[in-house]
């Protein structure tokens, strides 16, 4: 049997909390077998490493190791994801992405769903509410994240 949305979003939040507390963007990810089993999860660790390429998807990415197909597998954002975590979806070719919430960035959902990605979007409050009070206590470093000037 599947794991539930919800489950799966629950790993990934939970990454993003972590995050959080560690002084980074509240971003999580996780990627999943189809049928639900964990392969890797992960947190933007921009702020913390220092690595501007370290975003959630990247960490659950790496953590997952090699897979011999992605087709089958589902990744897990708390966010919509950026452009550069929309190529590794498009590049892998994972097949399905969750995404906890896009309201307060729209990333590329849009253009993976046209490209044959099946997307689904929670609409998460509990996502939306740390994203929120992430981006108004820090605007800068937000900004510095998704590549937009101040």
């Amino acid at each position: 049997m599947a794991l539930p949305p919800a489950a799966m979003m629950d790993v990934a939040f939970d990454e993003a909390r972590t995050g959080l507390a560690e002084g980074g963007i509240p971003i999580g990810a996780a990627l999943f077998t189809a049928d639900g089993v964990l392969l890797g999860r992960g947190r933007n660790r921009r702020v913390q490493q220092g690595d501007p390429s370290l975003h959630a998807e990247v960490d659950a990415f790496r953590a997952a190791g090699r897979q011999r197909d992605y087709r089958a597998t589902v990744m897990v954002t708390t966010l919509s994801p950026c452009w550069f975590c929309s190529g590794l979806v498009r590049q892998f070719n994972i097949g399905s992405l969750l995404v906890g919430e896009c309201r307060t960035f729209s990333g590329g959902h849009d253009w993976l769903a046209a490209n044959g990605v099946r997307v689904t979007v929670l609409d998460d409050d509990r996502c939306v509410a740390m994203l929120s009070a992430f981006i108004a206590e820090h605007p800068d470093v937000w900004h510095e994240d998704i590549g937009v000037a101040l």
